[in-house]
């Protein structure tokens, strides 16, 4: 280990991601698409929320191996090794998704545990001598604590494990929002935990491209698995025809200037967490979106079932649902057109069970045209609005 800890500072004009984030990001493309194997393969509403308990502890473990790179300096060979760590943990973390809830649930749950304690006690080391230390010992004596209900609730099984799994993950959160106060070393302060906008703004950015790459990725699959007939081209048209628009109404303007919100602000902790939540929202809605796309490729023409119209129109809303916190966060307002197309997706649900699945998911695909023209229409013409959310 470095004997200099300065060595391994990252200097503050740094704000870029680098290769080291983009090859981190690499695992979690696989996560998401694993994530969505497990949605199709239950739905129904326990199965949602196991899907949503495994997707918050996917986010947790990118979150924060992502800052890594940004707290410490990722040329160096001790941080890169590191975070390779991180990624061989969260690959074995990902292939256990499946089986979470069942057979593989200490496999998941062991895996967690050993990115957040290992990273952290390592990095205790590494930064012995430097005032990042005292942060890094907070952060491992309190994944210390949400250990205990993470491999408590893995040799437990039913409702009793997604219990104990939430309670630690509402634990992480916690910590983290009470700045991971610890006896003698106190609580962290501003500085311990300051992240640039632009670098939060950047990662976030890509998680998001990274979800859309899962999505390409579901859909590559379901052509190549299935015969070249008309029916599952034209799902597979609607389907990528639908991963564009998210991608064109995420970026318009909000995804654009959220860096520039960061910075505007006067209160960052709430931009930061109204930009958290508005992506979670967003990915957990490709997640959904995903699961729509497999059963819409499947039985382009078949009966739509509730359950099949709850994802396929659920999937666009949710995303609507967090792009809208995401302008909120931004510009401190809604824009009428993501209300209204949340509420049309809502309004159709009655009559999908007269239409097809493929007839279903060109209805939200319609919808979303719907939003992307009158956001252009809407800033045709008009300087660009200043992302400065009020205080």
């Amino acid at each position: 280990m470095a004997r200099d800890p300065a060595r391994l500072a990252r200097r503050p004009e740094e704000q870029q991601t680098t290769f080291l984030d983009l090859f981190l990001d690499l695992v979690f493309v696989f996560a998401l698409l694993q994530l969505s194997l497990v949605l199709r393969d239950r739905m129904h509403w326990s199965g949602a929320v196991e899907t949503l308990l495994l997707l918050l502890a996917v986010l947790w473990v990118w979150d924060a191996t992502s800052s890594v790179s940004y707290t410490f300096d990722p040329r160096h060979s001790a941080i890169q090794a590191v975070v390779i760590g991180c990624m061989f943990g969260s690959l074995v973390m990902a292939a256990a998704i499946p089986e979470a809830f069942g057979a593989h649930g200490l496999v998941f749950a062991g895996a967690y545990v050993a990115v957040h304690v290992g990273r952290s006690l390592l990095l205790v080391i590494i930064s012995r001598g430097d005032e990042r230390q005292r942060l890094q010992v907070r952060l491992t004596l309190w994944y210390g604590v949400s250990a205990v209900p993470w491999l408590a609730g893995a040799v437990v099984q039913g409702w009793p494990r997604g219990v104990l799994w939430a309670l630690a993950l509402a634990v992480n959160i916690t910590a983290f929002w009470i700045g991971w106060p610890v006896p003698r070393l106190g609580r962290a302060n501003a500085s311990d935990l300051a992240i640039t906008g632009m670098f939060l703004a950047e990662r976030h950015r890509q998680f998001f491209i990274i979800a859309l790459g899962g999505m390409i990725l579901d859909i590559g699959l379901g052509l190549s698995s299935n015969p070249f007939d008309a029916d599952h081209v034209a799902a597979v048209v609607v389907a990528f025809a639908t991963t564009v628009l998210l991608w064109r109404i995420y970026i318009h303007r909000a995804g654009e200037v959220l860096a520039e919100a960061f910075a505007a602000s006067c209160s960052p902790l709430r931009v930061t967490g109204g930009a958290v939540n508005a992506h979670l929202v967003m990915i957990a809605g490709t997640v959904v979106i995903s699961a729509g796309i497999h059963l819409v490729i499947r039985h382009a023409f078949g009966h739509t079932r509730p359950s099949w119209a709850a994802f396929i129109l659920g999937g666009p809303a949710l995303f609507l649902v967090g792009r809208a916190t995401l302008e909120h966060t931004v510009f401190g307002r809604l824009s009428r057109s993501r209300v209204v197309a949340i509420f049309a997706l809502l309004a159709i649900a009655p009559a999908t069970v007269f239409l097809s699945p493929l007839l279903v998911a060109a209805f939200a695909a319609l919808v979303l045209v719907g939003v992307a023209v009158a956001d252009a229409v809407r800033t045709r013409g008009r300087p660009p609005e200043p992302a400065a959310p009020p205080c």
